[in-house]
């Protein structure tokens, strides 16, 4: 992954689990008549790690994207996969807008002439998956889902759909977004749906709080690599974890509202358990999507209340909201966040929640408190994972540890 912690995926992990804050307050020129005060930038130097001419033919989203998927196929090791048999499916919530908010700067100020011939290739959506399968070599199937705040937990589960029908024996899967920019900013702002709270960047993020006031936009992507059990088996893979199952629902009622009571949220929840064949008993954690909106996160946690209410406080699950750590990363949220669930299971830890002093009243989950965190070893080794997004999409996955 490239995070607001760490520049790869050991060394955000390594932050999110001493509990460290990617969260910052902007000081570029651009955002100094924002009405935003904070973001989560991503930490990795791009002219460090990325050749200069490889670099400015892409969009930041997908530099971030190739980035993480060129890390996760290094630690996957050699599988001996003919190209045609490689997958690519890279989730964005809204591509190469950053590109896109430059290039109408140029057309506006110089004309037609101004306006780079790249221009198309830096902005389409679907640029992310095909630059990380020009990165991998791979010309299998070329997924680019675009699902919101959804879209890296929707790749996987289409990379799960690609594996089990037989058309790729490998799929890189993830997603990516990059919108601490003047354009992104101001664009979620206008929705109010960003933190005003500038005095205390590391504090500003803060899911299920009940003074919450709004998401810290994030940028980053996660990857992950999928191939099936027995191939795995075979080729003495260092397995990072499972993808038990997983569900998706549409609220169909508003762009940018969830349906009250999280109603469709629960019925992906629900359904994402019974495909894996397990109970809410079963689990040992639950990784909100918790992104400290005011409807958003009511809406889960009314969803959560039904769903463990035959499960005696004591036996539930805990919950974990990584965003009040990381921001929220649009389109790569469910990948990072899903992959640092598995490491939590992994490791069988789960990190310290930061902000949220006093939780949602609705809210049937404890959080951990206890700054060395919370062991997991007495519990099964599941998690159930939700990714919510813009447009009413709802995805839940069922994944367990490495063990």
């Amino acid at each position: 992954m490239v995070s607001p912690l760490g520049e790869d995926c050991p060394s955000s992990w390594a932050a999110f689990r001493a509990g460290r804050v990617g969260v910052r307050r902007l000081q570029e020129p651009w955002a100094e008549d924002l009405p935003v005060a904070v973001a989560a930038p991503s930490r990795v130097p791009i002219g460090r790690v990325m050749a200069p001419n490889v670099a400015r033919r892409l969009d930041r989203s997908a530099q971030l994207a190739v980035l993480a998927a060129l890390e996760a196929w290094t630690a996957a090791g050699p599988g001996g996969w003919a190209a045609e048999r490689r997958g690519v499916v890279i989730g964005t919530g809204n591509g190469g807008i950053g590109s896109m908010a430059g290039q109408m700067d140029q057309l506006r100020r110089r004309g037609p002439a101004g306006v780079n011939p790249l221009a198309v290739s830096l902005t389409m959506p679907n640029a992310v998956a095909a630059q990380v399968s020009i990165a991998l070599g791979a010309r299998g199937p070329l997924e680019s889902p675009v699902s919101a705040c959804a879209s890296g937990a929707d790749a996987i589960l289409w990379a799960a759909r690609l594996l089990r029908s037989g058309e790729a024996d490998v799929v890189v899967a993830g997603g990516t977004d990059a919108l601490v920019n003047r354009f992104g900013l101001a664009a979620f702002a206008a929705l109010r749906a960003l933190s005003r709270r500038g005095d205390d960047p590391e504090t500003a993020s803060r899911p299920f709080a009940d003074d919450r006031d709004g998401f810290v936009m994030g940028e980053g992507a996660g990857a992950l690599v999928l191939e099936r059990e027995e191939d795995a088996r075979a080729r003495g893979a260092t397995v990072q974890g499972w993808l038990l199952a997983g569900a998706v629902s549409s609220d169909a009622h508003s762009i940018t509202t969830p349906l009250p009571q999280g109603l469709e949220a629960e019925r992906a929840m629900r359904q994402a358990l019974r495909n894996a064949g397990l109970s809410t008993a079963d689990l040992a954690l639950v990784k909100g999507h918790g992104t400290g909106t005011l409807l958003g996160d009511q809406a889960e946690a009314e969803a959560l209340a039904r769903l463990f209410a035959s499960l005696p406080p004591g036996e539930r699950p805990w919950l974990l909201a990584p965003k009040a750590q990381i921001g929220h990363l649009i389109g790569a949220s469910g990948a990072v966040e899903a992959i640092f669930t598995l490491l939590c299971l992994g490791e069988a830890l789960l990190p310290a929640q930061r902000n949220c002093p006093r939780p949602l009243e609705a809210l049937p989950l404890a959080m951990p408190r206890a700054e060395a965190g919370v062991p997991l070893a007495d519990r099964a080794q599941v998690a159930l994972a939700n990714s919510f997004g813009f447009g009413g999409k709802n995805v839940a996955l069922v994944l367990q540890g490495p063990g």
